[in-house]
């Protein structure tokens, strides 16, 4: 078992950071690991910001808290969310970013230009080799349902950790309504193989 794993989730509110945060702080319980999550909602309702601090560690976690350059794995729903956030990333860590974009106020009114994923490489290129763009919004419609997007994203993350795929399905089944089980169960198949 590796010692310990720092993660964190970022995304704009109603993307289903929350529930993604919750499987994963789950799966790292179920898998032997002690495990700490701190949320920042923020105006997660109006679509604004929303990061969750992960913690597991084999032994204990003191805090939940990640300072800059101490992610191991960042996980983001939304382009311009890895750019806030890359900062926190440790040099060589994982980078998963849904290519998915939410453009702000500021981005439509013409006040500001949204980041391409030019920026987002030569941004990632100075701390780490490993930056995954992934289409999990595009998958999650392909299987009927965008809002299954972050399961999709949990599917993709699950491919750089030591746990079985059983564990996250397992702990999928407790955390989804019964009438979204196999849709949720694809969503994370498909995920991994994005990866894969």
């Amino acid at each position: 078992m590796t010692r310990q794993y720092n993660f964190l989730l970022a995304g704009v509110g109603g993307q289903g950071t929350i529930l993604a945060s919750n499987v994963l702080a789950e799966v790292g319980l179920t898998a032997g690991y002690d495990v700490k999550k701190s949320e920042v909602h923020g105006m997660a309702q109006r679509g604004g910001s929303v990061n969750t601090h992960i913690r597991w560690d084999a032994e204990r976690v003191y805090s939940p808290l990640i300072g800059l350059g101490e992610a191991d794995i960042l996980l983001v729903f939304e382009l311009a969310e890895a750019l806030r956030y890359a900062e926190y990333l440790k040099p060589g860590g994982v980078v998963v970013v849904n290519r998915h974009i939410i453009q702000p106020i500021t981005v439509t009114s013409g006040g500001a230009r949204y980041p391409s994923e030019a920026d987002l490489r030569a941004v990632y290129s100075l701390l780490s080799e490993r930056l995954y763009l992934i289409p999990g919004t595009a998958t999650a419609q392909e299987l009927g349902n965008a809002r299954v997007a972050n399961v999709v994203l949990l599917g993709a993350l699950s491919t750089f950790l030591p746990v079985p795929e059983a564990i996250w399905l397992q702990v999928i089944e407790l955390r989804v309504p019964a009438r979204h089980l196999a849709l949720n169960r694809q969503a994370f198949l498909r995920g991994r193989a994005l990866i894969q």
